[in-house]
Parts: C-alpha cells; sequence; structure tokens
C-alpha cells in the first residue's frame, strides 16, 4: 500500500528541491531507506521527465569498508564516485540507520584516511551539483528524540513537507543584514565570542539542499574569531556522540578543546590544519524542530539555535578554509536552554532565540508555522 506521505515528499524533492528538468540526470543515493520510498521517488523523477540513477546503501557495510581501508582502496572508491557523480546535475541522498553509532569503532585514522581522499567527491557534489540531502525516520531516530516510532514518524513528515516558500521569503531580511554586517558577537552563559563576517556573504537554506531546513549561512573571516563557545547540545560525529564541548579560538584557531570525549575531540580536530579553523556560522529557525535529536540535519534548524562549524567553507560563504572536516556543532539560546544574544555591529538582533528587529520578527516561530 502506498504511504501519500511519500509521494508528498518525493514531490518537493523533485519540484521544490532540485526543480529537475527534463533529460536531467539525478543520483538517488538511499540509506537503509524502504523500498517503498525509493520506488516513489524513482517514479516522480520520470514523471518529470529527468533520468534517475539509484545506489542503495546500507550503514553496516559502510562500516565494514571504511573500517580496514587503505590509501589504496579508498582512491580507487573516490575516482570511480567522481567518474559517476560528474555526469550527474542533481543529487538526492535519503539517509536512514537503524543504528546511529554504526560508525563510533571505526578507527580514528581509518576515518581520516578516508575523509581526505574522499573529499573531492563531496566538494563536486556540494558545489557542481543541485543537491538535497535528508534523513529517514527510523525508530533510533524516534528513541533520541524521546518519541514514539509513530509520533516521530508524523514528526518527520509534517516538518520536512513544511511551506518552504513562505519561509524562503521571510529569510530575505536576514540574508540582507548578514551580507552587510562585519562584526558579530555570540553570547550566552560560558560563551563570549567575537568575529567578522565582512565580505563574506550570506545563504539562506530554504528547502532546497536540505530537508528538513531553516537557517541563514554565513562564514567568519578565517582568522577573526576569538573567544570561548560553550556548545549546550550533544553532537554526532562518524558516530561517536559528544557533550558539553567547548572551543577557546585564538586569532581564528581552536587552540583548547574539551568536551565528555576530549581525546576522540582532538582527533578529530586534528585530522588537517584547517580542522581547527571555522568554516560556517549559521542561525536556525525552523518552527517545528525545537530539541535536539543529536541529528544534525535536524538539530541544526531548531528555532533560536545557531551553529559553529570547524572544518570546510562552503564556496558560497568562503574565507578560503579547506579541510576533510566540516562539524555543525549547535548552541541553543532560547530560555529554557539558558538564553543568549547575537549582535551584528553593536545592534541586538536576536534575544533568548527571538529576533527583534521589525524586519526580522517574521522568522519568529509564531510567524512560520
Amino acid at each position: 500500500m502506498n504511504d501519500p506521505r511519500y509521494e508528498k515528499l518525493a514531490d518537493l524533492l523533485v519540484s521544490y528541491s532540485l526543480a529537475l528538468k527534463k533529460g536531467e540526470r539525478v543520483l538517488l543515493e538511499m540509506f537503509d531507506v524502504p523500498d517503498e520510498f525509493t520506488i516513489a521517488l524513482i517514479r516522480r523523477v520520470r514523471a518529470a521527465k529527468a533520468i534517475p540513477l539509484v545506489e542503495l546503501r546500507h550503514s553496516r557495510i559502510v562500516r565494514e569498508m571504511v573500517k580496514n581501508t587503505d590509501h589504496q582502496q579508498a582512491s580507487l572508491t573516490r575516482d570511480l564516485e567522481m567518474h559517476r557523480l560528474r555526469r550527474m546535475q542533481g543529487y538526492i541522498a535519503v539517509r536512514g540507520a537503524a543504528n546511529a553509532n554504526e560508525s563510533s569503532d571505526v578507527p580514528g585514522d581509518r576515518l581520516s584516511l578516508y575523509s581526505r581522499i574522499l573529499r573531492p567527491v563531496l566538494n563536486h557534489r556540494v558545489n557542481k551539483t543541485r543537491w538535497c540531502v535528508l534523513r529517514w525516520p527510523t525508530p533510533s531516530m524516534a528513541q533520541a528524540a524521546g518519541m514514539s516510532t509513530e509520533a516521530f514518524e508524523d514528526f518527520y513528515f509534517r516538518v520536512c513537507t513544511m511551506d518552504y516558500r513562505k519561509m524562503a521569503r521571510a529569510m530575505q531580511p536576514l540574508v540582507r543584514r548578514m551580507k552587510k554586517a562585519d562584526r558579530v558577537r555570540l553570547v550566552s552563559p560560558n560563551t563570549d565570542l567575537t568575529f567578522s563576517i565582512k565580505g563574506i556573504g550570506a545563504k539562506p537554506c530554504e528547502g532546497r539542499l536540505n530537508i528538513p531546513d531553516g537557517e541563514v549561512f554565513s562564514c567568519p573571516v578565517k582568522d577573526s574569531v576569538n573567544g570561548v563557545i560553550h556548545f549546550n547540545t550533544p553532537t554526532l560525529y562518524a558516530g561517536t556522540r559528544f557533550e558539553n564541548v567547548r572551543l577557546e579560538f585564538k586569532d581564528g584557531r581552536i587552540v583548547k578543546a574539551t568536551g565528555s570525549n576530549t581525546k576522540r575531540l582532538n582527533e578529530i580536530l586534528d585530522t588537517d590544519p584547517g580542522a581547527r579553523y571555522v568554516g560556517e556560522f549559521s542561525l536556525g529557525f525552523n518552527p517545528h524542530i525545537k530539541n535536539p535529536m543529536c541529528d544534525i540535519l535536524f538539530d541544526e534548524k531548531i528555532a533560536g539555535s545557531l551553529h559553529f562549524t570547524p572544518g570546510q567553507a562552503y564556496e558560497v560563504a568562503d574565507n578560503g578554509n579547506r579541510s576533510a572536516v566540516h562539524w555543525d556543532m549547535v548552541l541553543i539560546q532560547r530560555p529554557e536552554w539558558g538564553g543568549g544574544e547575537i549582535w551584528f555591529d553593536g545592534d541586538l538582533i536576536r534575544k533568548d532565540g527571538r529576533f527583534l528587529p521589525p524586519d526580522l520578527r517574521p522568522l519568529n516561530p509564531e510567524n512560520l508555522q
């Protein structure tokens, strides 16, 4: 039996997120996703007269391949994936996983090797194709969110198929402000951080690159970050969960990093020189996402949040930093999470998770639902 929610989501991805046209080729990379949704997506691509190519992946198999990889195998994988991706105009990845920690025992050196060698594939996908990445609802995600499987599925399809066109219109004043801004200050409990975003630009995320969506991002000038930031949400990177991450910056570089797993944290930040510099700064405001579930595609969009990202910068908001790492870390500033402030050039933009200037108030939750 077909689930009408599958068809609605497939239509959003094909007609809005990628806006596929006749004859365009799109790679559908499906990780542990029900066949029924894969079929619904194939059919919607064909209805648009585009050409689907499907890759089925499984998290346990990926873990096994990466766990004992070497330079030769990773290089072959990179070359084959790049050969295929260069022939695509679009890319959709739907990622489910029965166990979010499946890769937690992959040795750090193997993970770093694989990430470095495969980085050109990710760079090409991000910068040279129209793409969208989303999770698939699983019992493990429901557990992380503290919800029943049925309730989480209802939440998932509600947040993934919300009115992104309305959100896109509401974002534009924030985009303009971030493009004009120079000095940024972030203040929260145990956090006082300053940096510049002058000349970097800003990118609205409006349901085209990620589902769910709801953020505007920029990037600090590489050597401008100074101070301390303490993240009050858990973060998952390469299968390892971290809590209470605290980063101390001097002239752009992370000079001290601590957390619930300080050793593993610093191993990742030592992947390459760029991993200790920042590649993204973003404000999140999806009205349906209120609490962290240790899944970054949801957590980075939390209403009243921001995220700060050690590692690779995006070309659309580029400070020149290059790294195999891109690690979004989330700080929630709503009152129940300790509150906080965001300042642009001495003007208070957001306080305790709520936008204050009249032109930004349409981004507050009651105006987006």
